[in-house]
């Protein structure tokens, strides 16, 4: 008899509620085996999620900015205390070795931390008698219902991208986590009570697209924030503004790192082991793609990465002493491999082969090993599309120029960066690539909490980045007041002409 698995439902209103009836169920990516089913919210689920944020959002509207940052340092309080507990939750249902799980989980407490400053952060203008006894401010006032839809990669950051600068400039939260990963952020939310959150003022539903389109179509959600595929992105985007919604969907990525032939090799080929198969290369701002600059320098890049990867130990992400864990799901398992496939078919040089790795005791896991090509070219698909996996390409070229120009005509334009010790050419690359994100000798160039986050190009839909201070300005709305006291008794005529200083 096959035992029954643990329901993940939803929290809607401060409480875990059922919803829907279709579920899916959520794999240990290390063992390849269900431990969970997530039941997926259907419309009138999320309708119920969106009527207690909006029911919420007058009182917490009119909460004090103090307040309300009050509550995302009691939080943060809370993810620190809680850290193991939510790391063990990520690696478990997306793979990735607990020393990540870290990482990612400290990257989301910076957001909270800089939520936190809501009474700087609000502050608006003023100015004292742009004319005649007359007096103007301006101030930011929150949207009202305000939703985020995020992906698998970053099942604790992405979403601390987005509620937490969300609620404390006073919007109420629907989160649409990724249904293959969903309990860390459900968990975060419920901590986020814990920390005096109020009930209804954020909101866990988990789903596919019938949630999403709800949250798309719903008059009563303002503004939608969206991380994954540029496709879905796109969708987005384009659905969320013909319904009136103001919409920041940040979408996939190829990003390009550039060696020069000065550059300090043995650092640089450190650096891009961590950022090509960090994560299983599951990561938006990975390097999938190295530029070399000369074939002296690709040589040598080539070597030390082939070296570097000899030493490297994948399993599951439990294993202290793993590098790499598995990939997400069977089905995007197959996917990259069929992108390794694809790469060795259009003449790519495969010079590690990850294919066919078995970890003992754990055969049913999704495991690739890592992968590196060489002379790689644009116009193969290996080359250019976005493989979200353990897959590093290395591209030949003769000069800077010829880098550059090869990273500007890529559709996307998310980030990059170049190893160097000539700061003549650094500043020359950072000023003029057509890239939303650029390193010098830093291969994951990823803004701190208190800078905004986002790339160029097909890489990014809507006009504000994620995070930071363009997520103040995302999660409100400015209004100008212009006020003036007219001396009493005072007559004063009609004037038709339009005001002005003078």
């Amino acid at each position: 008899m096959t035992p029954t698995l643990p329901t993940i439902g939803h929290l809607i209103g401060g409480q875990t509620v059922p919803g829907g009836s279709r579920s899916a169920d959520v794999f240990n990516p290390a063992t390849g085996a269900a431990e969970k089913r997530v039941q997926l919210a259907d419309k009138l689920t999320v309708e119920a999620a969106i009527a207690n944020a909006q029911a919420a959002y007058p009182a917490w509207r009119a909460t004090p900015p103090l307040k309300r940052a009050r509550v995302m340092s009691n939080l943060k309080v809370l993810l620190e205390q809680h850290a193991d507990e939510l790391c063990a939750l990520v690696t478990a249902e997306h793979g990735k070795v607990l020393a990540d799980s870290l990482g990612e989980l400290q990257r989301g407490i910076e957001n909270v931390e800089y939520a936190s400053y809501a009474t700087e952060l609000l502050k608006g203008e003023h100015s004292k008698n742009v004319g005649p006894n007359i007096d103007s401010w301006s101030e930011f006032q929150a949207l009202g219902v305000t939703a985020g839809i995020t992906p698998f990669n970053f099942p604790v950051m992405v979403p601390l991208w987005m509620w937490p600068m969300a609620v404390v400039c006073g919007n109420t939260f629907i989160l649409k986590p990724s249904e293959r990963d969903p309990s860390s952020a459900l968990r975060v939310a419920e901590l986020a009570l814990q920390a005096g959150l109020p009930p209804g003022v954020l909101n866990v539903v988990n789903g596919d697209k019938e949630a999403v389109d709800t949250l798309l179509t719903d008059p009563r959600v303002k503004a939608i924030s969206f991380v994954g595929s540029t496709p879905i992105a796109e969708y987005i985007y384009s659905t969320g503004c013909s319904h009136g919604k103001r919409v920041q969907a940040l979408g996939g990525a190829k990003n390009h790192a550039v060696v020069m032939p000065d550059a300090d090799i043995p650092n640089a080929v450190s650096a891009l082991m961590g950022a090509a198969y960090g994560s299983c290369g599951e990561r938006c701002m990975a390097i999938p793609l190295v530029v070399a600059v000369g074939d002296a320098t690709a040589d040598a890049v080539v070597a030390g990465l082939k070296t570097e990867i000899a030493k490297m130990k994948v399993g599951p992400g439990t294993q202290a002493s793993c590098d790499m864990g598995p990939l997400v799901t069977k089905a995007h398992f197959e996917k990259v491999v069929g992108y390794v496939d694809q790469g060795v078919k259009e003449g790519a040089t495969l010079v590690v082969d990850g294919r066919g790795i078995q970890i003992a005791g754990f055969e049913g896991g999704y495991y690739l090993g890592p992968c590196l090509f060489d002379n790689v070219k644009p116009g193969m698909v290996t080359y250019q599309e976005e493989i979200f996996g353990p897959v590093l390409g290395v591209v030949r070229v003769k000069t800077l120029q010829e880098a550059m120009d090869m990273i500007d005509a890529h559709e996307y334009g998310n980030g990059t960066c170049i190893f160097t010790r000539d700061g003549e050419a650094a500043r020359y690359f950072s000023d003029n690539i057509l890239v939303g994100m650029v390193g010098v000798n830093v291969p994951l160039p990823v803004p701190v909490a208190y800078h905004s986050f986002g790339g160029w190009k097909r890489s990014l839909f809507g006009d504000l980045h994620g995070y930071g201070p363009d997520a103040v300005r995302f999660y409100t709305k400015r209004k100008t007041i212009t006020q003036r006291w007219p001396s009493a008794g005072v007559r004063e005529g009609a004037v038709f002409s339009f005001p002005s200083s003078r």
